[in-house]
Formats: C-alpha cells, structure tokens, sequence
C-alpha cells in the first residue's frame, strides 16, 4: 500500500533498482510499502524495515552500537522497534554514492537521496544524518566521512546554483541522472544535468551550516573547512542572501529588478510563484527572502521567519569556524557575524506581532509593509522549532506564547483527533497532521505528559509499517502519504536520542494503549 484516502504521494524521479555493489537488492522504495517480519511484541505490532546488511547503503558499528544501548533504555517493544527502524534509517539505505571529487581524491562526496525521490535535497540531506551527531565524536569515527561528503557535495551545488534546492548525482558517481521533467522558468538559469529542482528555500543555506557546526561541534577538525569548497560555499551563500535582502523598491521608488523568479506550470497555487514570478513585493526588513517553504511550497509573504532564524544562528555558529582558518580572506568571519546580528534584530523587529488575542507572538511570514501570516507549517525550520534550532529558549515568553498558538485552533494548519494532534501543512491538505510536528513538539516540550502523549500518537500512527510517514489523517491511521518519507525517520530517531539524555525516564515507560482496534473486530 502506497496511499490509501486523501493526500499526495510523491513518486520517485528514477529507478532505486540496484544499491548493493555486486548483489541484487530490492529498491528501499518498494521494500518500505509491505510489512516485513518479525513484528514488534508490542500491541502495534510494528514491522521490521530494515534491509538485509548486505543490502544497506552504508554500515557503521557506531549506530549499531546506538541501537543496542537503546534496546537497554526502554521498556515498550513498539518504542524500541520504530526507533530500530527509523535511526538508521538513512545509513541502510539512503546514501546512494559515495566517492572523491574527480579533481581531488582527498575530497569526499556523499550523494544522499531524500527517499522515495532519487535526488539530493540540500535541506533533507542535512537533516537526513543530523541525528547521527550524538554518536560522532572524532574525524576518524566510521561516519565521519558521511559528514564530510554531504558536506563537500552540498559546497559544490550551493556554489553552482545557489538558487536551487535539490540536485542530480554527480558525475563522478557514474549513476545515470533522472531529470526532473517538469516545465519551469527560473532566473537565474541552471544547468538540468545537475539540478533537479529550483525552488529556492533559504533553509537550505541554514541547513548546510548547521550541518557543519554540528560535525566541527562534535569532531573539533577545523582544517577539514580549509581543505576544498567551504569557504567559497559560504560566500555564495552570503552573496545570495545579500541578494535577496533587497527591496522591490529602491528608495526613489524606482523598481528593482529581482535576483530570483520562478514559475511552473503546476495543478496548485502553491507550486509556483505568483506576479510573473516574481511573487508579492516587499519592503527591506534587514531579514533575507524565502519564496519557498521548507515544504517546497510557495510563500504567501517572502520573509520566512523560521527560515531567518535558522539562518542567523548558524551563520553566527560556523563564523567561529571561518576565522580559525589561515585561507579564509578578512573579513569573512565578521560578515558573517553582521548579517547574523541585523537578521536577528529585523526578526525581532518585524517579525514578533500581535495575534487575535492580543498576546504578542511570532509571525511565520510577513513582507515589511504590515502583511504578515500567522500560522505554522510541520516542516523544520517552524515557529515550533525555535528552541530546537537554538534562536531563543524555550522559557521565552515570545516563544511560549507562538508555541501556545501554533497548537490551537488559532493555528489554521493544526490538526486535531483521536489519531494524531499535530501541525499539518498546505503541501497536503486540511486535516492530514504530520508525525514529524508531534515529534518535535516532544523535542521543544519539557513537560513529561506532554512529551510523553506526543510520542504516545506517534507511534499510533504508522499504521503498523514501523516507519514515520509524511502525513497521516488525524482521524485514521489508515490514510496517509509516503511509506518512506527519510527526513521524518530522522527526526524520531534525533528525538530518541536527546530523550536518552535529557529525560530518559520518559523511555522506561510503556506506550501500549489499553485497547487498539483490529480490522474485522
């Protein structure tokens, strides 16, 4: 089963036919939508997703280990069995190619698809092996090399076309591209045999920093940022951004021309870009423009305000890193932290607002004429992510009074029923909640109840596949979209582990309904 009741489904760009050098191995793709024994003892019964070793994309004895420590910290077999399946997740079978730059045997490449989409998504790559942070403490680590490599061939699309979001596999992997058939009109022009698609989503730029904050963070190899693209990655990142703090008008009111646009031909509204697409105009704010989502969808308002905050803390994290290294020109470090400073403070400024109730909170988008969007999206970077991201804390009484909103009524894209109560997203439709929300309300929760209900519907809402699907209807478990959805099985396993640290009592708990019903009963 792929999909049963309302939703979309998104099919895969090309073939998963062969992963396994010199064995034939199912595609993931396929092997996701079928139920695998042995079940969990639980009363979900969950499948066991996992490939045969032979058949992953990558081993490593350091999430191997990982497994077996949290087999010993939780009690409920269901819990253990989806944390089995999701943590790992990307390793056993996500990394498509690994290899060097035909110009530099040193530099590592690491080609990481999405899931069920043969393609490489800045934002989901990043995300897709953020969870393995807590187990990597050295350069030498078996999985360091997976940093390095996603971090490396993220430098090199982020330095060919800046704009653009997701990729085709290098031609030093020898895999065959799928171009993305779909018709679009995209300034700046890109190359087809390396990009797959060119909505311009400014986390992105924040994912590929985080992404090397946490590997510098966790391994102290600064000479790593020295050795390839990193530092010219950086400065496309900061003269894109630049780019795209400008007005749409200048301050004779003379019209200036956009950096980006983007149109389609496309079935929603939200798939394209509107006024030629160029999209609503704004005013300058300081913050950086984001015409699309981290969904993917387009933007009401430009200035995404998750997507800002994600953006200011990293570049001011990995600026730390750039002046640590002798190549790097003058200057830079400091840049970064400057436009860090002035996104924050226009955050602050334009982006904290008056809600219904008088209370002030944060917007999700705005455009510095006054329109602003209250909302929020499931998709990370949100307004719920915040503390996750590291902008503000989580006692912030901005941010308690947004997280406040976003899980109500108030919150036009909250879903609430018996299955799942969650954040949803326009990139499905009305009532269809995104275990991914739930989960990260359990990561920015400190509440043992709250965390513990969470996670409690999380786990309901697989539909006994043990794996964290892309949305599932609030109301039954049995509609949802995407068997294989990688970002959102990363994000429970990054959710695990920081229970194990943080409230690992959470863990020794069952999460067994008292009664769960059964087809035909």
């Amino acid at each position: 089963m792929l999909l049963r009741g309302g939703g979309t489904l998104l099919l895969a760009a090309g073939s998963l036919a062969t992963y396994a050098a010199g064995q034939r191995c199912q595609s993931y793709t396929s092997y996701s939508q079928s139920r695998h024994q042995p079940y969990s003892e639980g009363v979900y019964e969950l499948a066991y997703q996992r490939p045969d070793p032979a058949c992953r994309t990558f081993n490593s004895s350091l999430v191997e280990d990982a497994i077996l420590r949290m087999k010993n910290q939780t009690t409920d077999p269901d819990l253990f069995r989806l944390f089995e399946n999701t943590f790992p997740n990307t390793l056993d079978a996500a990394i498509k190619w690994r290899g060097v730059a035909a110009n530099n045997s040193d530099e590592e490449l690491a080609f990481i698809i999405t899931g069920d989409i043969d393609a490489m998504w800045i934002r989901d790559s990043a995300n897709q092996i953020a969870p393995y942070r807590t187990i990597l403490k050295s350069k030498d680590d078996d999985i360091a090399s997976v940093f390095r490599g996603a971090i490396n061939l993220q430098a090199r699309y982020l330095i060919i076309s800046p704009y653009c979001n997701a990729f085709l596999p290098p031609p030093e992997s020898g895999m065959r591209p799928g171009p993305n058939g779909a018709s679009y009109i995209v300034t700046p022009p890109y190359d087809r045999n390396i990009v797959f698609t060119c909505n311009f989503e400014l986390d992105d730029f924040g994912g590929f920093l985080q992404l090397s904050h946490d590997y510098y963070t966790q391994t102290g190899d600064v000479d790593f940022f020295g050795k390839f693209q990193w530092i010219q990655a950086v400065q496309s990142i900061l003269r894109a951004s630049e780019d795209l703090r400008r007005a749409t008008y200048g301050p004779d009111g003379e019209w200036i021309r956009p950096a980006y646009t983007f149109q389609s031909q496309t079935m929603t509204s939200f798939g394209t870009l509107g006024n030629n697409g160029m999209n609503s105009p704004v005013n300058y704010t300081g913050m950086v423009r984001s015409p699309f989502r981290p969904s993917d969808d387009a933007a009401i308002y430009d200035f995404q305000i998750p997507a800002n905050m994600m953006l200011s803390r990293y570049l001011a994290a990995t600026a730390a890193i750039m002046e640590q290294l002798p190549n790097a020109p003058k200057g830079l470090a400091q840049q970064m932290r400057d436009m860090a400073a002035e996104i924050r403070d226009a955050v602050d400024h334009w982006g904290i607002v008056a809600a219904p109730g008088g209370q002030r909170i944060y917007a999700y988008e705005v455009d510095g004429f006054g329109g602003q969007n209250l909302m929020d999206d499931a998709n990370i970077p949100s307004l719920l992510s915040a503390p996750s991201l590291g902008f503000v804390s989580a006692d912030d009484p901005v941010y308690k009074a947004t997280r406040a909103f976003v899980l109500s009524r108030q919150n036009p894209w909250y879903c609430a029923g018996p299955v799942l109560n969650a954040v949803g997203s326009p990139h499905i439709r009305p009532g269809a909640a995104w275990p991914m929300a739930a989960i990260m309300r359990a990561m920015t929760a400190d509440d043992d109840a709250e965390i513990t209900q969470a996670v409690k519907e999380v786990l309901s809402s697989t539909d006994r596949y043990g794996l964290i699907h892309e949305s599932v209807s609030s109301f039954d478990a049995g509609q949802w979209t995407r068997s294989w959805f990688g970002w959102g099985n990363a994000v429970f396993g990054q959710m695990m582990m920081e229970l194990a640290e943080r409230k690992p009592h959470i863990l020794k708990q069952s999460f067994q309904p008292f009664f769960i019903e059964r087809d035909g009963e």
